[in-house]
């Protein structure tokens, strides 16, 4: 009998338990109710891809390798063959940040989108257009025509806590308005080749079509927008990353009045400070931002900045780590004179650095889009000479820089920002160094000649070959 009365405390012990536990876990249904009128659907038409690998020549482990850090739609660098497949479909979310139509999103989603249509959550489908698109921050804008709108409600991303819940809404593999949860893993992540974004890191359910829908608190306020995953498969694996949402906020609000993102720059190059270093360098400890070379005669130089130095403030915020000065930076507007400060010799020294303007691919292809002199040539490419920071990035010896690609050079699958390493004539193979040249070369073709170029995009170089326009 007592055995019995035993069992019988212990099972009622176990269900209390589960309520007490289950009562302390997050409601959600009050916030998807809420806020998921707000989420959208986005579908884009795009241009025709060129079949053939995506890193020609790597093998599985290459593509393995590029895969490790993907997007959930991800654009896949890659010199096309000349056969093309027919036109891609994809799916990604969004949100409405305005009752006009103003979308958010990624600028994954909406790459080389030739038609976009957005699905409402009343079934509604109405054309957008992009307004801008800035890939370094992966933050698209979009606007459809429609007014009273539903609209999300914006949070404070450096307000959440490592640990708190939250929830994403989205369309994983076109499953519209899926609702998944999870908690915040970690804050101010950077990824490879993605060091202007402090990453919001949670285990949030995020698979294929979740790119560009939104992350909430549970206060129902969007705190970012989903935008990678770590995955080998293409699937979820707990390791998901959110643009913070005042990150994406100031984005869009540069797209919008100026059409794109300008960014600072002082030219330097950095590493992370060890503890070893902290020591040699007479640092009390292994904190800042190691300056390993400093560009000639740029605002870092300018300034006084040395190698050697360790720069532990800027603009008044402390650099913690080598990857919080670039995010510092790029968000200091070009033109602005701000305070920073070096430890050199074990001493402290305030400079004042007058910042710069980062320029990257699309923005020196934008710029030069509107000179009078930049003139597609018989083969529909802009070259530019790149600098010595850029041969430098690139790992180029020689080549010129893509600014523009149209006629025959973009239906080959050239596009801005690929270098063009040499030309290929009468069985000689050039390396190109000045843009004259070049263009001396091409303009002797006969309508229909055929010429082949060397062309380079990331680290993977593909001869194509083109034919002069009249």
């Amino acid at each position: 009998m007592r055995r019995w009365a035993q069992a019988l405390w212990l099972c009622t012990a176990l269900v209390w338990g589960q309520g007490a536990v289950a009562a302390d876990l997050p409601d959600f249904t009050e916030l998807v109710e809420r806020q998921g009128a707000a989420v959208v659907n986005i579908s884009t038409t795009q241009a025709p891809r060129e079949r053939g690998s995506s890193f020609p020549g790597l093998g599985e482990e290459g593509e393995r390798m590029f895969d490790f850090f993907r997007r959930f739609m991800p654009p896949h660098p890659r010199i096309p063959a000349p056969e093309a497949e027919p036109d891609d479909e994809s799916l990604g979310s969004g949100f409405i940040i305005s009752e006009d139509g103003y979308i958010l999103t990624n600028a994954h989603v909406v790459e080389r989108a030739e038609e976009i249509v957005v699905r409402l959550a009343d079934k509604r489908e109405l054309p957008a257009r992009v307004i801008g698109a800035d890939r370094r921050s992966d933050v698209a804008l979009l606007k459809i025509e429609a007014s009273g709108l539903p609209r999300v409600t914006l949070g404070d991303p450096g307000a959440l806590k490592v640990g708190e819940w939250v929830v994403a809404i989205g369309s994983p593999f076109g499953f519209d308005h899926t609702v998944t949860a999870g908690i915040v893993s970690a804050k101010g992540r950077t990824l490879p080749d993605e060091n202007f974004v402090p990453f919001i890191q949670t285990d949030v359910a995020i698979n294929p079509g979740n790119s560009g829908g939104p992350l909430f608190n549970l206060r129902g306020e969007v705190v970012g927008i989903n935008s990678q995953i770590y995955s080998e498969t293409g699937g979820f694996m707990g390791l998901s990353f959110a643009i913070p949402i005042d990150v994406a906020m100031d984005v869009q609000a540069q797209l919008r009045d100026a059409g794109r993102v300008r960014r600072g720059r002082i030219g330097v190059a950095i590493q992370e400070v060890s503890r070893e270093m902290a020591e040699s360098f007479a640092l009390p400890a292994a904190r800042g931002a190691l300056v390993n070379a400093v560009e000639p005669d740029g605002p870092a130089a300018r300034a006084g900045v040395e190698q050697g130095d360790v720069i532990v403030r800027f603009a008044g915020r402390t650099v913690e780590s080598s990857s919080d000065l670039p995010r510092i930076v790029a968000a200091t507007r070009p033109g602005e004179r701000v305070e920073l400060a070096v430890v050199r010799g074990g001493a402290e020294r305030q400079l004042t650095v007058a910042v710069g303007e980062w320029q990257d691919d699309e923005s020196r292809a934008a710029k030069h889009a509107g000179r009078g002199d930049a003139k597609s040539n018989r083969i529909g490419l802009v070259l530019a000479q790149p600098t010595v920071a850029q041969r430098r990035e690139r790992g180029l010896e020689h080549g010129l820089l893509v600014e523009r690609a149209s006629g025959a050079a973009a239906r080959a699958g050239i596009r801005s920002g690929d270098a063009v390493l040499a030309i290929v004539s009468d069985g000689r193979q050039e390396a190109l160094r000045e843009v004259a040249a070049f263009e001396r070369a091409v303009a002797g073709l006969a309508a229909g000649q055929s010429i082949t170029l060397l062309v380079r995009r990331g680290a993977t170089s593909s001869y194509l070959s083109l034919k002069a326009g009249e």
